[in-house]
Formats: C-alpha cells, sequence, structure tokens
C-alpha cells in the first residue's frame, strides 16, 4: 500500500504561487527532492500524479486538478480504505499560523474551517489520516499574529502571491515541510512531527 501526500491548492497558473497553494508548492518539492517521476495526469483521479521509491516505499504524490473544496474526488480515487487513510499526508495552508510556521498533525482531528481538509474528509468518510499546515499569515514586528478578518479580506489574501520580502522564509519553510514529509513516509507520524512542529 502506497503512501499518498497530496499537496492542496487550486490548479491553473493565475494560482500559481498564491498563499492558498502553499501545500501544493511543498508537495512538488517533496516529489523534486525525492527524485520522483515527472508530474502526470491522471484522469480517474482528476490530478497529477508522480510516484516512486523512497526506501523500499511506494510513494505518490498527488496534486488535486480540481478546486480545492473538491479535494475529496482526487483523494478517493487514490486512499481506497480507512487502512489506506493511515498513509496518507495531507499537506495544506493555514490562516491560524504565521508565514515560517508548520503544524503537523496526528490523525483524527478535524479541519479547521479548511475547505481542501473538509472535502477530503467527507469523501473518505475518516479523520484519521495526518495532515500538515504550513502558516500563510502575516506578523508584526514583534512576531505576533496578524488576523486576517472580514471574508472579503481573508480571500484577498489567501489568493493573494507571497510578496516578494517573504520568499526567503517561504523557501525554507516548504525545504522544512518536504523533509518532514520525507520522514513521515520513511519513519512514521511520531518522528515526523516532532521534526515539523519544533522551531
Amino acid at each position: 500500500m502506497a503512501h499518498v501526500i497530496i499537496g492542496l491548492g487550486n490548479p491553473g497558473g493565475e494560482y500559481a504561487n498564491t498563499r492558498h497553494n502553499a501545500g501544493r508548492m511543498a508537495a512538488e518539492l517533496f516529489a523534486k527532492q525525492e527524485g520522483l517521476s515527472e508530474f502526470k495526469l491522471k484522469k480517474t483521479a482528476q490530478a497529477l500524479l508522480s510516484e516512486g521509491v523512497i526506501d523500499r516505499t511506494k510513494v505518490q504524490v498527488v496534486l488535486p486538478e480540481v478546486y480545492m473544496n473538491l479535494s475529496g474526488k482526487s483523494a478517493l480515487a487514490l486512499v481506497k480504505s480507512k487502512l489506506a487513510a493511515k498513509k496518507l499526508l495531507v499537506i495544506r495552508d493555514d490562516l491560524d499560523l504565521p508565514l515560517g510556521v508548520i503544524k503537523m498533525t496526528t490523525y483524527g482531528r478535524g479541519a479547521g474551517g479548511h475547505k481542501g481538509a473538509e472535502s477530503i474528509m467527507r469523501a473518505l468518510k475518516t479523520k484519521d489520516f495526518a495532515q500538515m499546515k504550513i502558516g500563510i499569515a502575516g506578523q508584526t514586528p514583534k512576531g505576533k499574529l496578524k488576523k486576517v478578518s472580514g471574508e472579503e479580506k481573508v480571500i484577498n489574501h489567501v489568493i493573494g502571491k507571497f510578496k516578494p520580502a517573504e520568499e526567503a522564509l517561504l523557501k525554507k519553510t516548504l525545504k522544512k515541510a518536504a523533509e518532514a514529509a520525507h520522514l513521515f513516509v520513511t519513519d512514521g507520524i511520531d518522528k515526523a512531527m516532532l521534526y515539523a512542529n519544533t522551531r
């Protein structure tokens, strides 16, 4: 049974490098660093798929080609059972964490209002999969979380592109996320969580 890593985001060029696509960017980097196959469209999953073997473990990296709130369609095509869900890692953005912070959660956690994660939970009829959340919120000069509120402001922030000043921190964060994903495959969820959640 393969480990499945789903990087959540919206497909299409206009969404590339937007905050909402942080999960997708991390999954792409992971596939590249691990030397997995080129991404190819898998029609039954409505997703781009890259696969390969890491430490004798089969891995599939999935980038859904459907909008965020329909991500469950792609997950359901590749994760066929509750047992298989234990080998699923969903990488996504999180508006309640500042950029530069990653939080990985264990099996059974909720979606926290994230439409992509909600869609996967509904489709798979389980919450028993790992999630890695990548912070996309701003910070005050003192390092406090800058809360975005109001539906329109939230939407504009989420589908806004990362600022040039954030690029270096983003790059570092995505690299850490890709390394945590590697640990999830090779050493299991506990080691991956310890690595991801240590500042």
